[in-house]
């Protein structure tokens, strides 16, 4: 058996792992072939080929159901984050009806959104009717913008 330092184990291991060609220099100058894919995303492909619209229509029925991991889904996949700024709003508690209305009226339609009606968009987004929307963020406010 050869007898190895450890200095020369931790060269070899530094050099075969993480970076084993020069730096700029790949085993692969041409780049990975247009088009493919790895093997377990095509798997992925297969078996959840023609589900989508069921798959969707299924999160949503949980999200409604009030599944709060299902409402994040749907949210997350439907609902664009604000990324340019924060946006601080110095409400009054609400502690009554008629706060409530009060803080409604502040709304150009004149009152709070009902789950249903922010539910529909969702629906909508995720369904194959808005197979062609992309990019794009809906705005379901009543017509109240921040910023």
């Amino acid at each position: 058996m050869t007898d190895i330092s450890l200095q020369e184990t931790a060269t070899t291991v530094k050099r075969s792992r993480g970076r084993p060609f020069t730096k700029g220099r790949s085993g692969n100058p041409g780049g990975r072939p247009r088009g493919s894919i790895n093997r377990s995303t095509r798997a992925a492909q297969l078996l959840f080929d023609g589900e989508a619209t069921a798959l969707s229509r299924k999160a949503v029925e949980l999200a409604l159901a009030g599944d709060p991991t299902a409402l994040r889904l749907c949210l997350d996949r439907t609902v664009a984050p604000r990324r340019d700024r924060s946006v601080e709003l110095s409400l009054p508690p609400i502690d009554s009806e008629a706060e409530l209305a009060e803080a409604a009226r502040a709304i150009p339609l004149g009152r709070m959104a009902r789950p249903e009606e922010i539910a529909r968009a969702a629906v909508f987004l995720a369904s194959d009717d808005a197979g062609f929307v992309t990019g794009q963020t809906l705005h379901v406010n009543g017509g109240s913008y921040f910023g």
